[in-house]
């Protein structure tokens, strides 16, 4: 039962880090400011989740809900940095909306001047705060010496590191009849949309790191963490690392929580797709070794509502055929031709 609930692994692992967080966080915070973090932690995380969702949503690994929790993967490193931008972004949105105690803007630098013809003022979002208790939280789990501790603490910190690379500069100008001879400037959070781009971008660019396997071969975590390290060598914080290549997602692997491409919808038409969604198609049957199966399904809904005075509303019933597209194993006979009957766009 568990397996098949949407709280499977990738969310079992969050609530092993929430009782992590408690056991260390809840005597040194008291039980009323842990409350009030807990729940932003809840919401950050979901929200990491759910951007994942999102920007994998066309790709052959689509950030399911069973996500191996000792994976040291591309993917898993998108997942550990996007769980800690969203906690860290749901804290920082919290404490300058004043939802928590003892916290509130960052009016650390007002007053000070922060450029030429600008002065630093109004309500910072307090990146400091947020960063502080996203790190208490996600970087709980990681207490061991080894080489996946190591590799998942650099990833939560390039997810923090996400969050302040997208805030903005937003002004307000000063002056007779709003002359813009002075500006008032404070530090704004982006959207989470953009960070999670942003995290996308450096999922495509993700480094898998060369580690000396002799040495954490050798079973020692201490050495097996020195041995990441040096691997380190010259990679910027901002930057995903990871340590084993990506199984094949196009094929079906229950004891590893895979699902495979196959039933998965994919996009042929339709205005405002991007490149990528015009593609899914190819991605995730063809390339897979799957065909592409139109499947039509009548939606009846109620249509055509009028209101009657007084009181009743009379609908009509009406009927909507809904287009869809999915991977399907190949018929016999299936070959060159049907690939090409399906492909559509590139």
């Amino acid at each position: 039962k568990t397996h098949n609930s949407p709280t499977a692994l990738i969310k079992l692992c969050m609530l092993m880090l929430t009782l992590s967080w408690v056991a260390s966080n809840f005597l040194m915070t008291g039980p009323k400011a842990y409350l009030t973090y807990a729940k932003s932690v809840q919401v950050g995380t979901q929200n990491g989740i759910e951007e994942c969702k999102h920007q994998f949503a066309w790709d052959r690994w689509n950030c399911p809900d069973m996500q191996p929790c000792s994976a040291s993967t591309r993917e898993t490193s998108f997942v550990h940095a996007i769980s800690a931008a969203g906690v860290m972004y749901t804290l920082t949105r919290n404490c300058s909306l004043g939802d928590l105690e003892n916290c509130g803007c960052d009016v650390s630098n007002n007053g000070k001047t922060g450029g030429r013809g600008w002065l630093w003022g109004g309500c910072s979002d307090n990146l400091d705060f947020g960063e502080k208790i996203s790190k208490q939280y996600v970087d709980a789990q990681e207490t061991g010496q080894d080489s996946r501790a190591a590799v998942n603490l650099h990833n939560n910190a390039a997810g923090r590191q996400a969050v302040k690379a997208t805030t903005k500069r937003i002004c307000r100008c000063h002056g007779m009849s709003e002359s813009c001879s002075l500006q008032t400037c404070w530090t704004q959070l982006s959207d989470f949309r953009e960070i999670g781009n942003y995290l996308k971008i450096k999922y495509s660019q993700a480094q898998k790191l060369d580690t000396d396997k002799r040495r954490v071969r050798a079973g020692n975590s201490a050495d097996s963490r020195g041995a990441i390290v040096d691997a380190f060598g010259g990679v910027a914080q901002t930057e995903l690392i990871y340590l084993e290549d990506s199984p094949d997602y196009c094929r079906r692997n229950a004891s590893v929580g895979l699902h495979g491409t196959e039933g998965r919808e994919c996009l042929q038409h339709g205005a405002g797709l991007t490149q990528w969604e015009r593609r899914s198609c190819r991605r995730l049957c063809h390339e897979c070794g799957l065909r592409v199966e139109e499947r039509r399904t009548e939606v009846v809904s109620s249509c055509n509502c009028k209101f009657h005075w007084c009181c009743k509303v009379n609908c009509e019933d009406c009927s909507q055929v809904i287009v869809k597209h999915v991977c399907a194993k190949r018929e016999a006979g299936d070959g060159y031709a049907v690939w090409r009957r399906y492909r559509g766009p590139k």
